[in-house]
């Protein structure tokens, strides 16, 4: 039988059209005529003061806490169970991050953990959707404006889902987005700063160059100006090909969203009364992107055993993400036991815009098969 990945890119024809287009134009470089494109596009959909579109999600977070201003030795709050690119972003400022637990149903970050990890040092806050579904924002604003902190989105896996109406990227004064391959939105890497202050977007985009201007701008003024390095900055650019694949794969989110809302609910009818297992919540005051979905299994059932049958038969499967604190380039002496129990529990299963009827039903019964195979015997 064929197999089944766990992810795959939603790439056709229209992004081919659009990349040709950019060869024609001999600009591929970043900064280009479809990197403006985009940012504009992306600035009009987010509703946002201002828009970089960068290498990776991870140079976005980068950017944002350069552009607020934290300082070595500075405490950054961020939500534990995640990719680790929040707690990377922090520590290259020389910061502390300092993490949150999560809470048990969504595998969001906990406000109340938050309130309590609040020091003398604390500048700001990352708050993750994890794997897709937002955060609670409206739990995290009442506390971060108390304290006068700032409050960073970190919507990398959330193209397209939403939180008391509003879209995933809009959720707070700075938000960084993911475009990696297995994104909602996709061109292989890339990312994205939105902030709600042009000021942020301004900081955000100099320092993604090295601290100039744009090459290409400088290079359609007549005579020769000579651009001057005002701040230390990187090399973060987006290429105008990638933008390019962006433009089209923007104008899909809603498109490739509801194909893969479909097989979420598809999933959720065939795995409804399976005891081993629980099935991701989403709460009603917001939609989920299925960058992942994510299955709890019992405590009794063995994860590996489960995934060594799955990958056996061809199926895609992983462990869901990251409990930060628990990765040793962190030395984290904190606790959050339930991000703990999430990342020995968690197993995700294939989730993309790909995946046809027959598909989904076959990863279900051999989920099902699988779990009920691997139970751990009981110790008397």
């Amino acid at each position: 039988m064929d197999p089944i990945p766990l992810v795959h890119a939603s790439l056709g024809e229209r992004e081919l059209a659009a990349v040709a287009e950019v060869f024609a134009s001999g600009w591929p470089a970043g900064q280009g005529p479809k990197g403006k494109a985009l940012e504009d596009q992306l600035a009009r959909r987010y509703g946002a003061g201002g828009a970089v579109a960068v290498s990776n999600c991870g140079a976005a977070l980068h950017l944002a806490l350069l552009a607020l201003g934290v300082r070595p030795g500075d405490e950054v709050i961020v939500a534990d169970y995640t990719f680790p690119a929040p707690a990377h972003a922090v520590r290259y400022l020389d910061a502390v991050p300092v993490f949150a637990d999560v809470r048990p149903g969504t595998g969001t970050v906990d406000p109340e953990s938050v309130a309590d990890l609040l020091g003398p040092r604390t500048v700001g806050v990352i708050a993750v959707d994890t794997v897709g579904l937002p955060a609670d924002y409206a739990q995290l604003r009442p506390i971060v404006d108390r304290h006068g902190l700032f409050l960073v989105e970190d919507a990398a896996c959330a193209v397209g889902a939403t939180y008391q109406g509003r879209e995933a990227g809009a959720l707070a004064e700075v938000a960084c987005l993911s475009f990696h391959g297995r994104k909602g939105a996709t061109s292989g890497e890339g990312g994205a700063l939105l902030s709600t202050d042009p000021a942020i977007a301004a900081d955000a985009r100099l320092r993604s160059s090295f601290g100039i201007g744009s090459i290409f701008d400088s290079s359609k003024v007549v005579g020769l100006p000579i651009p001057e390095f005002t701040e230390i900055g990187y090399n973060f650019k987006l290429s105008d090909i990638a933008a390019a694949i962006l433009t089209v794969q923007v104008d899909r989110i809603d498109e490739l969203l509801a194909r893969r809302n479909a097989v979420a609910a598809r999933y959720a009818e065939l795995l409804a009364d399976e005891e081993l297992l629980t099935l991701p919540e989403v709460p009603d005051d917001r939609t989920h992107a299925w960058q992942t979905y994510a299955v709890t299994l019992d405590a009794s059932v063995d994860r590996a055993a489960v995934a060594a049958d799955l990958r056996g038969q061809g199926i895609g499967c992983g462990h869901g993400t990251w409990a930060s604190h628990l990765q040793p380039v962190f030395e984290a002496k904190q606790e959050c036991p339930v991000s703990a129990d999430l990342f020995r529990r968690h197993l995700a299963i294939p989730m993309h815009a790909e995946l046809r009827p027959d598909q989904v039903e076959r990863v279900a019964e051999r989920l099902r098969a699988a779990v009920r195979a691997h139970v751990r015997p009981q110790r008397t």
